[in-house]
């Protein structure tokens, strides 16, 4: 754990990109495999989640310190993070024992086979050996929310490194399913890929958005213009007679969406088909709140088959005849793809490929990207026909150039403590619109705001405050923004009736009036 926390101090020291990778390498270099291996498990973002419940985490730090309920929770709400409180919170050890970063999680995992009773002594007993300095990072395992100001792609730079082996092979090696205590590290980043992994999806290639000129990409015939839809970004692999369904955040839904089991006879071994799953039906893109409903659920009865059937928009194809063709052009594997889809029998599977869109000259092409409500779309997609499929977000080859948001101007009604760095300020923000002479909360928003302005609002709030609930402040309903959403729908859990999508501040309105600020109706009429 000493380590771990020394990598932590470095990199929270550091803007750097490349400090930041070297202390990683170091890190990599010098710590034993099994340590390596967790640390890397948790830098990409894999999840170990919650080993203790907050409320006897919470117990078993109100006790060990000795303090007041009240005194706890408002040192939290000061703090804004619940392992730092609890880290500022405990006595000095009694004593101090060195433990290793795998030696801790087999701690944390071993949890689960103890009672509420057996987990408050053993945590109290565990913080008590804990050296100070390393508390904080111990209370952020156990909460299961451990982040390092560190990207996948930092990691997977300073791994290359470590190595000696391309970025993209060791992008490709860190997705699935994988953990610590079922795979060492020799096999998971050295040997040579084993068959057990044909499960595994490739990384995904992301676009980034396009804020310049579309001129500036050259001439129009060198690129494959789309849509983008709204949905699940998703591969779909046929290998082994087996067929399996990653989501880009490398969850396995597979056993989600029944519709695609039949593909597994359907495509030959070895594909891979990278799209876009939606809710589709009668030749039409539904909402992305209708598959919203299914997501959640663990058994999916008929009935919710039939109200929010899916479908995949095929973008790109990865793996054809069992070969990897990621570095074929676009165009080629463009029309693999078509062939592909065309040639079997997939008339009653809900599978196809990803329209081009025609257009002559890059007005046309933005013209067509503000049609893209009417096919329930954000944008358009932008490809140079002659890329190669990369792993995550690169620029030059593909873009993606989204429709302008829809806005509402809505009343701040309730302020909240931030987290981390904003503990001490009110940043997160309830809004309101008019139903009649009623404000009726519709969103919440947290960022958008410079700092100088959260600032100011942070200070109006404290003045304003009509009422207070734990690290909330309801206000004087005065000030107005402008908010900014990528969609809207119904929905009955929500006391408006409605629900954003993405809402964030686009600008603090000063030149309103609380009573000019949009109505229920308003946000009716966009729906």
């Amino acid at each position: 754990m000493k380590a771990l926390n020394e990598l932590f101090q470095q990199v929270d020291r550091t803007t750097s990109t490349n400090a930041k990778v070297n202390a990683l390498v170091v890190y990599f270099n010098q710590t034993a495999p099994a340590d390596a291996l967790w640390c890397i498990y948790l830098l990409i973002g894999k999840s170990t989640g919650r080993f203790i419940k907050t409320a006897l985490l919470r117990q078993a730090a109100i006790e060990l310190a000795q303090l007041p309920t009240w005194l706890f929770e408002e040192s939290y709400h000061v703090v804004g993070d619940l392992a730092e409180t609890i880290a500022l919170c405990l006595p000095q050890p009694r004593t101090e024992k060195a433990y290793s970063l795998s030696q801790t999680m087999a701690f944390l995992a071993s949890f689960s086979a103890l009672t509420d009773e057996e987990v408050l002594h053993a945590i109290k007993e565990r913080w008590m050996e804990t050296p100070t300095e390393e508390r904080f990072i111990f209370n952020k395992l156990i909460t299961g929310n451990f982040r390092m100001g560190v990207s996948k792609q930092l990691v997977i730079k300073a791994l290359a490194q470590t190595y000696d082996k391309s970025e993209n092979e060791l992008a490709h090696r860190l997705m699935g399913n994988w953990h610590p205590t079922t795979i060492p590290i020799q096999q998971l980043l050295i040997d040579d890929l084993l068959q057990e992994k044909s499960f595994e999806p490739y990384p995904f290639f992301l676009a980034y958005p396009l804020e310049k000129a579309p001129e500036s990409l050259g001439d129009i015939a060198d690129w494959l213009i789309e849509r983008k839809f709204d949905g699940i970004r998703g591969q779909l692999i046929v290998r082994n007679g087996h067929l399996y369904i990653w989501s880009r955040g490398e969850d396995l839904l597979t056993d989600k969406f029944p519709e695609f089991h039949p593909l597994k006879q359907l495509l030959p071994d070895g594909t891979v088909i990278d799209g876009e799953i939606l809710p589709y039906k009668d030749g039409q893109v539904l909402s992305f709140v209708i598959m919203q409903t299914r997501i959640g659920r663990k058994q999916l009865n008929k009935k919710i088959l039939e109200t929010a059937p899916l479908a995949m928009i095929c973008y790109d194809l990865l793996e054809y005849e069992g070969k990897d063709i990621r570095n074929v052009p676009l165009i080629e594997r463009r029309h693999l793809l078509e062939t592909l889809l065309t040639e079997r029998s997939l008339a009653h599977v809900p599978l196809m490929i990803s329209p081009r869109v025609a257009c002559q000259t890059w007005n046309d092409v933005e013209e067509e990207k503000n049609k893209a409500h009417d096919y329930r779309c954000e944008g358009v997609m932008l490809k140079r026909k002659n890329s190669i499929y990369e792993a995550g977000r690169r620029r030059g080859n593909w873009w993606k150039w989204k429709i302008d948001p829809y806005t509402i101007d809505g009343v701040l009604i309730y302020g909240q403590r931030g987290h981390g760095r904003r503990a001490n300020l009110y940043t997160d923000y309830t809004f309101a619109v008019w139903d009649g002479d009623e404000l009726v909360p519709f969103a919440k928003a947290y960022s958008g705001l410079t700092d100088k302005e959260l600032l100011e609002v942070d200070a109006w709030i404290k003045r304003h405050t009509l009422d207070k609930f734990g690290p909330v402040r309801s206000v004087t309903p005065t000030l107005v923004f402008e908010l900014a959403f990528e969609g809207i729908s119904a929905s009955p859990r929500h006391k408006s009736g409605i629900a954003l999508r993405f809402p964030r501040i686009v600008r603090w309105r000063r030149d309103k009036a609380a009573k000019e600020a949009n109505t229920k109706a308003d946000l009716l009429a966009l729906l």
